[in-house]
């Protein structure tokens, strides 16, 4: 239980995040640059300061260096966020650092554009390596 803006709700720190779930697969042509592209409707965390439910569209944009990113396991990594209260800001960046961390790709870009609340729509959009042009 964390407190937020003097209510107690249900929700889960960040160590709560189980990025060693996350499994590649090789990459049989590393020497072509495919960008990969991954997106789901149903990205959703818990606001830290709120405890209300932050929901959005997540994008992960990237090219495979020797290993790409198994769906199945980055589904079940993304599912260990719907009760974590994380900020849209630290959740984008801690999303790309596990994602790089587990396929080491020549680049990565983490968008995510959450759902408009209270008259503010918010895109976040974080990239590592060399920009693709």
């Amino acid at each position: 239980m964390v407190q937020a803006e003097g209510k107690t709700f249900d929700f889960l720190g960040t160590e709560a995040l189980k990025p060693e779930i996350l499994e590649t697969f090789p990459y049989e042509y590393p020497e072509r640059e495919a960008v990969v592209e991954i997106r789901t409707d149903e990205w959703s965390c818990v606001c830290p300061f709120s405890g209300l439910p932050d929901y959005g569209e997540l994008r992960v944009n990237y090219v495979p260096s020797d290993r790409c990113i198994e769906l199945k396991s980055l589904k079940y990594y993304l599912i260990g966020y719907r009760q974590v209260g994380i900020y849209q800001e630290h959740a984008a960046n801690r999303l790309l650092v596990d994602l790089v961390e587990c396929c080491r790709p020549r680049w990565m870009e983490v968008i995510l554009d959450y759902r408009l609340r209270g008259g503010i729509h918010t895109i976040v959009r974080v990239e590592s390596g060399p920009r693709k042009a």
